[in-house]
């Protein structure tokens, strides 16, 4: 599988790949506090264990000794472990273009009428859930890639770009949050539970109201907006550094390790997050 770069929590955005066509759908595939159970019923899902390592896979999947993995929702999850799918729920990845081209009424557009792309990753298209039919337009296409995770035997569902409304002035807010919580309801109805990824400004409505779960964040370390995750979701937080970020600010991991705010699973990750083994890998944890 193909990795992606790491994307910047300026643009809170995953390094990942989803699915190739609809056809993959069906995959087989002292404590902070603990968050209460969602406005949806997440009586059942299971959330994450704040010890034992995390590791996430996004560009490749390998076996790794730790107690949580995060793979891409193709990839099966790894026995033993508390298991989290990657979705990307409100852009497209460019081996799905054909695919959502077919849907046009489904993806944002300018006013001249051409697709919108995300300025950083031109050939990613924008999903537009602005209105109550675009929104079941888009759930009709991925709606059966969650349950795929669910069928695989994944523990919970990561939902990446929740924020492009706020990098896409087109898009309607509330038809966003409409579409995240359908996901979550979706999602909890599986017995999975679902994280919120990165959009740090919005984590309190995103669990109080939206319904989220849990957080993976990327380069809150590098940006200092950890504590916007951790005072919301405690110790089921998640965490992803990425080398060339922190060497930009003139930071160490071993100062994202210091940090008081940081999560309790927080990882260095390699931009192109291959696997154990490739060229290039590189992981640290603490």
């Amino acid at each position: 599988m193909t990795g992606f770069p790491g994307r910047s929590a300026r643009a809170r955005r995953a390094a990942a790949v989803l699915l190739s066509s609809l056809a993959l759908a069906a995959c087989t595939g002292a404590a902070a506090p603990t968050p209460s159970a969602s406005p949806t019923d997440a009586a059942d899902v299971a959330l994450p264990p704040s010890t034992g390592g995390f590791d996430y896979q996004l560009g490749g999947a390998y076996e790794a000794d730790v107690a949580v993995v995060v793979r891409d929702a193709r990839a099966q999850p790894q026995p033993g472990t508390y298991s989290i799918c990657y979705v990307n729920g409100f852009q497209t990845q460019p081996d799905e273009a054909d695919l959502w081209r077919d849907h046009p009424e489904l993806l944002l557009t300018d006013p001249g009428g051409d697709l919108v792309t995300d300025p950083d990753w031109p050939d990613e298209y924008v999903l537009d859930p602005s209105t109550a039919a675009q929104r079941e337009g888009i759930l009709n296409i991925l709606e059966p890639v969650l349950a795929g995770c669910a069928d695989a035997g994944f523990d919970a569902v990561e939902i990446d770009n929740l924020d492009t409304w706020t990098r896409f002035d087109a898009i309607d807010e509330d038809g966003a949050r409409s579409l995240a919580a359908r996901y979550v309801e979706i999602a909890h109805a599986s017995g999975l539970a679902t994280a919120q990824k990165n959009a740090a400004e919005i984590a309190g409505t995103a669990h109080t109201e939206l319904g989220f779960d849990l957080a993976v964040t990327e380069e809150c370390g590098r940006y200092d907006e950890c504590s916007a995750h951790t005072d919301v979701y405690g110790e089921h937080v998640l965490q992803i550094e990425y080398p060339p970020s922190l060497a930009e600010a003139g930071m160490s991991f071993a100062e994202v390790c210091a940090d008081p705010d940081r999560a309790p699973l927080t990882i260095l990750r390699d931009v192109e997050l291959v696997a154990s083994g490739e060229p290039g890998y590189v992981y640290e944890s603490c």
